[in-house]
């Protein structure tokens, strides 16, 4: 009998998104194939500081990455588990850093032909030495409804829609609390669709590689889930993770060729951020003309009960267990690479 893994299930954090992840990291440690792995908890306080002493005590084979947010999937943790050698679930130091910022994977996917909505980015300290020059890009440039977001947060923690000016302030004072640099995005009206992305061992009929999962239509079912009305859907943090918060169609209805491209562009932006293991590109398909913008590539997407990512993969007909089972493959094989 071939000897049980140890798998270190890192969750927790410093983050704004911390009981998100321990959600991950309890499906993760629930689901595990007990017959492969020795799942064993490793939970990171807000103000956690003897982070290695933690990591290192178990003497995992391999650590699974189940936080989320800064410090979990910006690169941080990565370049940590690289140092010391230990195989790690999901993308690199480089893909995870890139795929947190917003403002440059989103200049990276316009400049590889992407759609992306027009922005305007700053610091907190910019903001109050500009702030009429901001005002005039929103009025003339971005228009109302705009979006206002951290540039580096992540499950739409601090992100607001804002629809009149004058309830800008707010808005921004919101971001700014997540972060020390705000997005403001013209809103792209229509509906909303992400498409996961996972590599897959090669088995009969399939090749290796990323393959793209079936897309999920995203649809916010109520005022106070989606926070704005019907017409304005958006995919807020409740809508995300509070039970019935939002209808998410998987497979989703839409037409094929959409599908298609959906899947193109995910399967493309984990390519150009140079993402391995897994990731999920989320999308607006523009009410007007159906054209696809990208938002945002995640390259640790959640695993809770209610994310995406596991119906995507349920969809396609590959079991929590044995995602979890395929994940930890790809970070086995990348190490011996």
């Amino acid at each position: 009998m071939a000897k049980k893994l140890t798998v270190a299930v890192l969750m927790g954090g410093r983050s704004s998104e911390h009981e998100v992840s321990l959600k991950t990291g309890g499906e993760i440690l629930k689901h595990l194939d007990k017959g492969k792995y020795n799942g064993i908890p490793i939970v990171l306080d807000k103000d956690e500081e003897l982070i290695w002493e933690k990591i290192k005590t178990p003497s995992p084979d391999l650590v699974f990455i189940a936080l989320h947010g800064k410090w979990g999937e910006d690169g941080t943790i990565q370049g940590l588990l690289e140092l010391a050698g230990i195989p790690y679930t999901g993308s690199g130091v480089l893909a995870s850093a890139l795929a947190m910022d917003k403002i440059r994977s989103m200049d990276l996917f316009q400049f590889h032909g992407f759609s992306v909505p027009e922005y305007i980015s700053f610091t907190e300290h910019e903001f109050k030495d500009k702030l009429s020059d901001i005002t005039r890009a929103i009025e003339q440039s971005l228009g109302l409804p705009c979006v206002v977001k951290p540039s580096d947060g992540g499950s739409s923690v601090g992100v607001s829609i804002v629809q009149e000016m004058k309830d800008l302030p707010v808005a921004l004072a919101t971001a700014f609390e997540f972060g020390e640099t705000v997005v403001i995005q013209q809103f792209i009206r229509g509906e909303e669709a992400t498409c996961g992305v996972l590599d897959l061992p090669a088995q009969a009929g399939t090749s290796v590689g990323p393959q793209a999962l079936p897309p999920v239509h995203i649809v916010p079912l109520s005022q106070e889930t989606a926070i704005i009305s019907s017409s304005m859907n958006f995919f807020s943090y409740e809508a995300k993770y509070m039970p019935g918060g939002s209808d998410e169609i998987v497979p989703s209805d839409f037409e094929p060729e959409v599908i298609a491209e959906l899947e193109q562009i995910a399967l493309k932006a984990h390519d150009i951020l140079g993402c391995s293991g897994y990731s999920r590109t989320d999308m607006m398909i523009r009410e007007s003309d159906g054209e696809i913008f990208v938002l945002e590539t995640n390259t640790l997407p959640g695993l809770t009960e209610a994310s995406l990512f596991p119906k995507e993969s349920k969809a396609a007909g590959i079991s929590f267990p044995q995602l979890l089972d395929i994940i930890i493959q790809n970070a086995l094989k990348k190490l011996s690479a």
